[in-house]
Parts: structure tokens; C-alpha cells; sequence
């Protein structure tokens, strides 16, 4: 820790980015940092890079752990109401506001998060374009199987020149279908926006066996927290099923066993499973990034 204290404080950077895979305590090292800065540098603030911590009452399936922060203020977190469709573009403007104002205080962010696009968004100086719903388009992709939408998606990224890099939401269909109409559409294009173009990027790391293993003790624990109960409120509050299940995993889960379609033995170990995987593909983006340039320096808590 006094090492990257002394690098950060030493160095000319625009913010520090802690990354991670899910269960690897980045959140709890972030906020760690965030003090020790705070007391002997300057006052540090959190943006969260989490693609489902935007939403309200979606808390303890995404991990959202708010007690963590304690005094270190956190931004990006419930910003939207659950069963909307918060999308890339929205996340980076609302990334580069809240990053403004910070910088505008006197103050150094801090980004933390397991959402590759979301932290490459803020980071990377990516000029996205806004890409409407084609209610068209869509008809004409739901009728067809996952497996032919996937190939569609990587053939219209290979066109483009593109590595289908983007896969850590491809577990619904409705995530590869909105992929395929951003890849087709024009969109519309800003003025760029302003984000950090100076980042020290730490990953926080355990080996495999360590993070399954805290993977499946927090499933364990989260399901005694209430996360059943949490997913029937926000279906008992109106939110369609399909829109839970859009959003993957815990929720996309949960869902399926709510209205029926899973047992609860099925739901938690194909739960437990799709989330081993899900860290794999974390992992895999990181390394994409490293191999795109990006020097990231690994740390094992």
C-alpha cells in the first residue's frame, strides 16, 4: 500500500483506477486507499464502474456493499431506477460529469469496478455515439437463436476491423440483440467530454481457487441476506421479468426461479457456475486491455 500511496502522490495522475474481478476485494482496497490518501495527501472520492450498481434497489445482488464506503463519498451509485435500460453512453456522460466536479473541488478520484467497457468508457477517451431503439430491427432479431445472433455480432465487429471484445454480457438475448443495433446504427455523434487521460490502473488479483471459492461463500451469504426477497420486490413493484433477466446473472437467476422456471437447486448452481465464468471473462478483458497498451499493476490482497 505505501508503495502506490508514494507512486500516486509522486505522479501526475488524473485519477487511479482499482480493477478487478468480482469477489476480489477491489472495493474494500479502494476505499482503503481512499482514506490513506485522504489523510496524508489530499481528499479522495469513489466512481463506481459497476454496470448494475447504477440501479436503485438492485443492492444486494450486484454487491453494492454501501456500509464499505463509510466517510469516502461514492459516486455512480443508484443513479437510475431499477427495469430501465442504462446504456454505455449514459454511463460515460454522467462518468465525466461527476469526474469534473470532483477535479473542480480540489479533490482526486478515485475509479473502482469489474465492468470492463464501463471502466475502458471513462478511461480510454472513447468517442461513443448515441444509438437509439430500432423496434424494427428488433422484431426481426428476437425470432432468432442465441447462437446465430452471437455470429452476427462478431461478423459485423470483424467488418468494422473489431475484436469481439465485448462479450462479458452476452449470457441474454436482448444484450446481443441491443449489441447488433449499436454495431448497425450511425449513431450520433458529441463533443468529446471530459475524462482523465493520465490513470495508474491497479487490478486486484487471487488466484482462481481462492475466488471461486469466495464466489460461492458469498452467494451463500447474499441468499441468506435476502437476495430472493430483493428480486421479488422488484417484480412484485412492476418491473417485467424480462427486464430482470436482461440484466444477467443474480438477476437473470432469481428471475428464472421466481416465475418458475428454475428450481432453487438449479437456480444456485447454475447461479454459482455462470458467475465462476463470469469472473473468468472479467479476467479476460483485463488482459485484452494489457494487451491494447494498458499498463495494469497487479496486486494480491
Amino acid at each position: 500500500m505505501e508503495s502506490i500511496i508514494g507512486s500516486i502522490i509522486n505522479g501526475n495522475w488524473d485519477a487511479v483506477c482499482i480493477l478487478g474481478p468480482t469477489a476480489s476485494g477491489k472495493t474494500k482496497f479502494a476505499v482503503a486507499l481512499a482514506r490513506a490518501l485522504s489523510a496524508q495527501w489530499k481528499k479522495c472520492e469513489i466512481l463506481s464502474a459497476d454496470s448494475r450498481q447504477v440501479y436503485r434497489g438492485m443492492d444486494i445482488g450486484t454487491g453494492k456493499d454501501l456500509s464499505e464506503y463509510g466517510e469516502i463519498p461514492a459516486h455512480l451509485l443508484d443513479i437510475v431506477d431499477a427495469g430501465t435500460k442504462y446504456n454505455i453512453f449514459e454511463y460515460q456522460k454522467d462518468f465525466s460529469k461527476a469526474y469534473t466536479n470532483i477535479r473542480e473541488r480540489g479533490c482526486f478520484p478515485i475509479i473502482c469496478g469489474g465492468s470492463g467497457l464501463y471502466i475502458e468508457a471513462a478511461t480510454r477517451g472513447y468517442e461513443l455515439y448515441e444509438v437509439l431503439p430500432d423496434e424494427e430491427l428488433r422484431a426481426r432479431l428476437e425470432p432468432k437463436p442465441m447462437e446465430e445472433l452471437v455470429q452476427m455480432l462478431k461478423d459485423l465487429k470483424a467488418a468494422k476491423g473489431q475484436k469481439p471484445h465485448n462479450d462479458t454480457d452476452w449470457d441474454t438475448k436482448k444484450r446481443v440483440i441491443r449489441a447488433i443495433e449499436i454495431e448497425m446504427a450511425q449513431g450520433e455523434q458529441r463533443d468529446p467530454l471530459p475524462l482523465p487521460q493520465n490513470v495508474l490502473f491497479i487490478g486486484v488479483s487471487v488466484d482462481r481457487d481462492t475466488r471461486n471459492a469466495r464466489i460461492d461463500a458469498r452467494l451463500q451469504a447474499r441468499l441468506q441476506e435476502g437476495m430472493v426477497e430483493e428480486v421479488k420486490r422488484l417484480l412484485e413493484s412492476g418491473i417485467p421479468a424480462e427486464n430482470l433477466i436482461y440484466y444477467g446473472l443474480e438477476y437473470k437467476f432469481l428471475t428464472q426461479y421466481l416465475i418458475g422456471e428454475l428450481t432453487y437447486e438449479e437456480m444456485v448452481s447454475g447461479l454459482r457456475t455462470a458467475i465462476h465464468q463470469f469472473a473468468k471473462r472479467q479476467m479476460t478483458w483485463f488482459r485484452g486491455m494489457e494487451r491494447k497498451g494498458v499498463e495494469i499493476r497487479w496486486i494480491e490482497i
